[in-house]
C-alpha cells in the first residue's frame, strides 16, 4: 500500500508524538511506501516563518528522506485536482495533499476528519 502522509501526521511520526495512534504507526509500518508531499513542506515552512512552528526543516526532510521516505514533487495535476474537491474546509495546504492523494492515487493517513470528508482514499487514525 502506498501511504502518504497529511503534515501533522508526519510530525507526530517523528517526534513519537503520543496523539499518533497505534493504528495510525501500524499503516506506516506495514506501507510498501510512505510518501511526503512537497505541500507539507511549504506548509511547515510558512507555519515556521510565521512563528506558528519551531522545527528544522531540513532535519525533517533528512530524516524523510534516510527512512526512506519518498519525496513527492507539486504537479500540475495535482493542483488542478483541487478545483473537483469539495469544500470541506479552506486550508489550502490540505485540499493539496487531499487532490494529491486523489490523483495518484494513494491512501492520506490523516487525523484530521475534515480531510477523511474528501475521499474514501482519507483513513482517519
Amino acid at each position: 500500500m502506498r501511504v502518504l502522509l497529511d503534515t501533522h501526521i508526519l510530525l507526530w511520526t517523528l517526534t513519537d508524538d503520543p496523539k499518533l495512534s497505534s493504528k495510525a504507526k501500524k499503516l506506516i509500518e506495514d506501507a510498501a511506501d510512505i510518501y511526503i508531499s512537497a505541500a507539507t513542506f511549504w506548509e511547515m515552512a510558512i507555519k515556521v516563518g510565521l512563528g506558528k512552528l519551531t522545527v528544522d526543516l531540513e532535519e525533517i526532510r533528512w530524516y524523510c528522506l534516510e527512512s526512506g521516505f519518498v519525496e513527492l514533487p507539486i504537479t500540475s495535476e495535482h493542483a488542478i485536482a483541487v478545483k473537483d474537491l469539495e469544500h470541506h474546509h479552506k486550508d489550502p495546504f490540505d485540499r493539496l495533499i487531499v487532490a494529491t492523494a486523489v490523483s495518484e492515487p494513494m491512501k492520506l493517513l490523516t487525523a484530521d476528519p475534515q480531510l477523511a470528508q474528501y475521499t474514501p482514499l482519507a483513513i482517519l487514525v
